[in-house]
């Protein structure tokens, strides 16, 4: 190639170099990479706090704990008289029935897989399941049970007091512990993801969906945008939304409801303005006190939905058709509204479609347990010298040939 043909080549390359530049520019940049999409998962292994490991006379006890009334104040309330094997252990009352004299104004929330939540109630008020057996039998409207007087009845159990020892070590049944031993019973309730059509579906199974749990479960991940608020192994953001759900009816027409949710509000210190004259639940204000969390509510777990009605936060709805009736007409009017609502335009054929998916995410039978016979209290006499069953008594499950990652639960038909 000649010096003339050589010079107009570069010229050339200059110019096509130059285009090229002048062009990159005034394009737009290429999307970023998409962000990781929301999906849900089967259940991991039951999170166990270190200062409450399991062991077989701690399961023991809290199974027994879980079901005696005598921690109430009249011996009338158990954890079981709100959380009912049989309905899901949850209640079908849509409103919490409460200590005798008393009507809660919220719903039942499931202990089934409580293990995995981080935040409890409703209002997300609590962060552990035994804080949460502390407050139930505790609180004037719940089991209205005095320490001292609970502890007292415990140590005149000869059986419990065999069964503190060995799992704590402790000399006397001491309260704090006995609520641990309740929320490490409480561990062991969950779904078992052999049981559970979704869990087997995400395991590979494509039969363990039918054809209209398969539909459902797209509409849930697209059209319907349940997937927003509802994902993970849990399938929950784990946050607070602000709906629209519709009043519930006993709210006024139970006189008992109302002063239970007066009451509630002159203990979180609501002013008679804030409460509407006390007539109003909250939600998430009770917690923070901030004004934009008036009306939000803890997004709930789908898990075992199949077994917990009523639903939502106060009971309103009946069945899981309501729900999605609910959520298709974008929820109902509420200051501080979640954004993510709005009309989905869905076909019976949809809604039909959606109700199979969210039933395939319970297990194929009910998750229940016989209650079981409780030890007598008998006059105190002289106690047996204490020998815990392991040093401090927080031997792992493992050194018991137990797990608590599974339900001790019994399954029925």
């Amino acid at each position: 190639m000649n010096a003339r043909a050589w010079a107009a080549w570069i010229v050339a390359a200059v110019i096509i170099g130059v285009t090229l530049q002048a062009r990159a520019a005034s394009d737009p940049p290429a999307p970023a990479a998409p962000a990781t999409a929301l999906a849900l998962a089967t259940l991991p292994p039951v999170p166990i706090p270190a200062a409450n490991a399991p062991n077989e006379a701690k399961l023991q006890l809290g199974r027994l704990l879980f079901f005696d009334a005598r921690l109430s104040g009249d011996g009338s309330t158990s954890c079981a008289s709100c959380h009912v094997p049989q309905h899901g252990w949850a209640h079908e009352d849509a409103l919490a029935r409460g200590y005798p004299g008393h009507r809660l104004w919220r719903n039942n929330p499931t202990v089934l897989n409580a293990a995995y939540a981080t935040r409890l109630m409703w209002d997300g008020s609590l962060d552990s399941l035994e804080a949460q057996a502390r407050a139930a039998m505790q609180a004037p409207v719940e089991g209205n049970g005095k320490g001292t007087m609970i502890e007292m009845r415990l140590r005149l159990v000869p059986a419990y007091r065999a069964l503190f020892c060995r799992a704590f070590g402790d000399a006397w049944p001491q309260l704090d512990h006995a609520w641990q031993a309740i929320a490490a019973y409480e561990r062991t309730l969950v779904s078992d993801a052999r049981q559970v059509p979704l869990d087997r579906y995400l395991a590979g199974d494509r039969t363990a969906l039918s054809a209209s749990a398969r539909r459902g479960l797209a509409l849930f991940e697209g059209k319907a945008g349940c997937i927003q608020c509802h994902h993970g192994a849990m399938a929950t953001d784990e946050g607070f939304h602000a709906l629209g759900v519709p009043r519930q009816p006993l709210d006024d027409s139970h006189p008992l409801v109302q002063i239970a949710m007066r009451w509630q509000n002159a203990q979180r210190d609501a002013s008679p303005a804030l409460d509407r004259q006390g007539r109003e639940d909250l939600g998430r204000w009770y917690a923070t006190h901030d004004s934009a969390d008036i009306g939000k509510f803890r997004t709930p777990t789908l898990r075992e939905l199949k077994y917990t009605a009523p639903y939502m936060h106060n009971g309103v709805f009946a069945t899981l058709r309501e729900v999605v009736d609910f959520f298709d007409a974008g929820g109902g009017a509420a200051p501080h509204k979640s954004p993510l609502l709005r009309p989905l335009g869905l076909s019976q054929q949809d809604k039909l479609d959606l109700v199979a998916f969210l039933e395939a995410m319970s297990s194929d039978r009910p998750i229940v347990a016989d209650a079981p016979r409780l030890p007598p209290i008998e006059p105190l006499g002289d106690a047996a010298a204490c020998v815990p069953q392991t040093a401090g008594g927080a031997s792992p499950a493992a050194s018991t040939g137990l797990t608590a990652q599974r339900s001790v639960a019994t399954r029925r038909p």
